[in-house]
């Protein structure tokens, strides 16, 4: 018997004696589908040298068993239920030593499920390994700016023209590393995510896009930015993690796609163990990771976020405007600007602050409606008072008076059991100033005729 075959019945034995201990590993990425759905990608990995070999007159194999069965959490209802044989010719003990890598995909509609996946020896069952995960799927492509998961792989080719193989999509082959362990083995990690609906209009044209490493104690270990145009409304994002330069941890990749004009960021997170035994971790390049990074607020510049804070100084207390004040850096506003929003935000359950939203909305409004002698609106009477209160409930208009100058009144009926607001045309220059108002803290002046009338 040739040394080869030797090797092959000793570890068959050695099979029979590790029932049980097969070594298979699984993971999956979802992808969008359409406005309903997601595309989900399961990959697998079975260790050649946990399953029995088999040997015929016409060639050496071994072969894994893949059983994938997806539940409904809330109905029960079994969605999928299905085994898929894995084989591989083995050649040499060298390709025996290599791992049997697949991929499989599903159509999920929204909604939640149990995904229960079970790696076997196809020759002996108890041979077997399950792993269970909890998947949500939430539809990407009804979500504005939106990231697919993170794929992480062994490799990635692009322009690849292997498109008979499993692995090609989008021009790329992106070989799936189900076992997210890297490092003197795998020094390179590669990665692979999708991004949609670039062209809302609802925003701005610039976009950022932020690759983060996140050690186990939160602390950033490496940090890239690049701006992104909205020119496409989807597009591929792939990348690279030099592993072998990181020290034996556990790690987070995140991913950040932000919008710098709204304050709407979406993220995307996957986590990765290093095994580098040689290399000595380096505090000193390392920062605590902040929140503020993942939103419109980290890539503002200094006079962005002064040009925000005189906007919003109308809502700002007095002590809020002291410590504005006070702030000599960059990060400091940043960091400023991201509570003083995020404590106004009505609804915490997702990552866009629909109070925040609303007040740039007003800016907007403001600045068109009541602009006035080369004054922005928002810095006009009208406009500090559409921007703390909002829409009127009524304007009553007064533009051609034969013995005042043009003055409105408007209604708040839900302020202090209705209050009223007087602004009068004093200039002639359409800049209407606060002339008397009977709500609390305001400008009061009953007799704010006299200031508009003509004599």
């Amino acid at each position: 018997m040739s040394k080869f075959l030797f090797a092959i019945a000793l570890l068959s034995c050695l099979n029979l004696t590790l029932a049980q201990r097969i070594n298979f590993e699984f993971d999956y990425a979802q992808f969008g589908y359409d406005s309903l759905s997601n595309y989900v990608e399961f990959y697998y990995s079975f260790n050649q040298n946990n399953l029995r070999y088999v040997h015929t007159d016409s060639s050496d194999n071994v072969e894994g068993v893949l059983h994938i069965e997806i539940d409904d959490s809330v109905s029960g209802e079994i969605i999928v239920d299905k085994n898929w044989l894995v084989s591989n010719v083995v050649t040499d003990s060298l390709n025996l030593n290599r791992s049997l890598i697949g991929i499989v995909g599903f159509v999920l509609n929204a909604g939640s499920y149990i995904v229960n996946v079970t790696g076997s020896d196809a020759l002996k069952s108890p041979n077997s390994k399950t792993i269970t995960e909890y998947l949500h799927v939430n539809p990407f492509l009804k979500i504005s700016s939106a990231l697919s998961d993170i794929q992480l792989a062994s490799n990635v080719i692009p322009g690849s023209e292997n498109t008979s193989s499993i692995f090609y999509k989008n021009t790329y082959e992106v070989t799936p590393l189900p076992a997210p362990i890297c490092g003197e083995n795998q020094p390179m990690l590669f990665y692979y995510t999708e991004l949609y609906n670039l062209k809302d209009e609802r925003f701005g044209s610039d976009l950022r896009i932020d690759e983060l490493i996140v050690n186990s104690r939160g602390q950033i270990v490496s940090m890239k930015t690049k701006r992104l145009n909205k020119s496409v409304n989807s597009r591929v994002e792939v990348g690279i993690v030099k592993a072998h330069k990181l020290p034996t941890d556990t790690y987070t990749l995140k991913i950040i796609l932000i919008d710098s004009v709204a304050n709407h960021g979406v993220s995307s997170t996957k986590r990765f163990f290093v095994y580098n035994p040689s290399i000595v971790e380096a505090d000193s390049f390392q920062q605590t990771i902040s929140p503020v990074l993942s939103t419109a607020f980290g890539a503002m510049s200094e006079e962005e976020l002064d040009d925000l804070f005189a906007k919003s100084k109308y809502i700002a207390t007095t002590s809020e405007q002291d410590r504005f004040k006070a702030l000599t850096t960059v990060q400091g506003k940043r960091e400023f600007m991201y509570n003083f929003w995020k404590v106004r935000d009505e609804n915490n359950a997702d990552d866009r602050n629909e109070y925040y939203m609303k007040y740039l909305e007003r800016i907007d409004d403001t600045n068109a409606k009541f602009s006035a002698m080369g004054k922005d609106g928002w810095r006009t009477d009208r406009g500090r008072v559409y921007l703390i209160y909002g829409e009127p409930s009524e304007i009553e208009r007064y533009p051609n008076q034969t013995e005042t100058r043009p003055y409105e009144i408007w209604h708040y009926e839900s302020l202090e059991g209705g209050v009223e607001f007087i602004f009068g045309d004093i200039t002639g220059f359409s800049d209407y100033q606060l002339l008397h108002s009977t709500k609390r803290g305001e400008l009061r002046d009953e007799y704010w005729l006299r200031r508009i009338a003509i004599y």
